[in-house]
């Protein structure tokens, strides 16, 4: 119905009449297709407002007047803090993605742009999930809202075939359990590989391009070009991997993914829907692969119960499976090891006489005082112990008498008494010194090197009459 309602009416200069919030630029430039495809037969100007593109060819598209206009809500308020754009004369605003806006910190944006637009307005308001602060802002912006489910929250396709493959906590044993899936999945076409951290990105990706895999990446740290190629390879079959982030890759439209390769479990149980969601589409089927650490077991447990069901293992469970150490570092371990095998072999002088008898040292040290000084019970009798030989103890030689201390010299006059000195009135100071008027003046020259030339200059004054 939107293309229906632009069809009557005209768009006037830095004046658009619907708006289209996206969280990526991706996305952005995704929904752009589809209007340029749907709305051909139209005559609609769609302008498409992203960062990494010049303000000024963005302003010329403005200038002539825009029919839809899809933006971003950053550079959306660039252009309307320069004065370029108006939104007096919205009629339709469609904010999509608006929890993956949130997770992202655009919610302030999106509260001041709906501030901005007509209250007329017609507004659509699309969300793969409804968290509070996303129902706090449908309340606040929209009247009478009808909500409409399009599927049951957290359903995931029945053609996705999803496992789990027990693997180290350390990253390059899980770089390692990646290249080995990857190696042998069958039925390979393409894949998506996602990562939690932008760092992790890369350096997943740099990993693969060294073992031969054709891998682009994807994350936001990209410049819009870079971005634009690595999704132009992806699609047309170029590269067959693609490391992303879920904030770079959430509702990307990818025909035909064949795997989805979780590297890192989601934080969030929802990720985890809508990663797996990028395969399986169409009636398609598709495999989703997850790699588990222990740390990943809460996350996993969170992921179940939001689905409903189970997810099988592929080879060993992570459960049977011996925890691994993690590495603190080269060597680190060795010499540690190797640290306390030399203490024990070459210690101090003590701990070689505990060594040498570890029948003491086994005993609190109240125990052997007891069993020393305890006596035999009468009636008892009380068997003859072994002579102990006992080393005498060396007798200390005399010291020599002591010299007589020298006389102290007179000490100096303590903080105090000089700070009670200097604190005395100025007369009992300078009770010796003449008065200030009855010194003799003094004629030497001063010293005017610190002080500036135009101080220096002699200085005429006019006579008054």
């Amino acid at each position: 119905p939107m293309l229906t309602l632009l069809e009557q009416g005209r768009a006037r200069a830095r004046m658009p009449r619907t708006l289209i919030l996206e969280p990526t630029r991706e996305l952005a430039a995704q929904v752009e297709d589809s209007f340029a495809r749907y709305g051909k037969n139209h005559k609609l100007n769609v302008a498409l407002l992203i960062g990494g593109v010049s303000f000024g060819d963005q302003n010329t598209k403005l200038v002539r007047g825009v029919d839809v206009l899809i933006a971003t809500p950053g550079r959306l308020l660039d252009h309307v803090e320069r004065g370029q754009l108006l939104l007096s004369g919205i009629e339709v605003l469609v904010i999509d993605e608006a929890d993956r806006m949130l997770d992202m910190g655009f919610i302030p944006d999106i509260e001041r742009i709906c501030k901005l637009v007509p209250f007329t307005r017609q507004t659509l308001f699309f969300s793969a999930t409804m968290p509070p602060e996303i129902q706090r802002l449908v309340s606040q912006f929209l009247s009478n809202p009808v909500r409409v489910e399009v599927s049951k929250p957290a359903s995931t396709a029945t053609t996705v075939t999803q496992v789990l493959v027990a693997t180290g906590r350390e990253d390059y044993e899980k770089r390692e359990m990646l290249r080995e899936l990857i190696r042998g999945a069958d039925g390979l076409q393409n894949g998506i590989i996602f990562c939690n951290r932008k760092s992790e990105v890369s350096v997943v990706h740099r990993s693969l391009q060294k073992h031969g895999f054709n891998v682009v990446c994807l994350h936001g740290d990209m410049d819009q070009r870079s971005r634009t190629t690595a999704l132009d390879q992806f699609r047309s079959g170029e590269a067959t991997l693609l490391v992303a982030s879920d904030v770079a890759a959430r509702g990307l439209d990818i025909p035909a993914v064949s795997h989805v390769f979780n590297y890192d479990v989601p934080h969030h149980a929802e990720d985890y829907v809508h990663r797996i969601g990028r395969t399986g589409r169409a009636g398609r089927s598709g495999m989703a692969i997850a790699l588990m650490t222990h740390d990943d077991l809460k996350s996993l447990a969170a992921i179940e119960k939001l689905i409903g069901n189970p997810i099988p293992w592929q080879g060993e469970p992570l459960g049977e499976a011996p925890p691994r150490e993690r590495r603190t570092g080269a060597g680190d371990k060795r010499g540690r090891e190797k640290g306390r095998e030399g203490g024990r072999e070459g210690g101090r002088g003590r701990d070689k006489g505990r060594a040498a008898r570890p029948e003491e040292g086994d005993v609190p040290r109240t125990e052997r005082q007891n069993t020393r000084n305890r006596k035999p019970r009468e009636g008892t009798p009380r068997e003859e112990a072994a002579p102990v030989e006992i080393a005498a103890a060396p007798v200390r030689e005399a010291r020599p008498p002591r010299e007589p201390r020298p006389p102290r010299e007179p000490r100096e006059a303590p903080a105090r008494e000089v700070a009670a000195r200097e604190s005395a009135p100025r007369e009992a100071r300078e009770s010796g010194r003449p008065p200030r008027r009855e010194r003799p003046p003094v004629n030497e020259p001063a010293d005017m090197s610190h002080l500036p030339a135009f101080l220096l200059r002699p200085v005429r004054v006019k006579a008054t009459s």
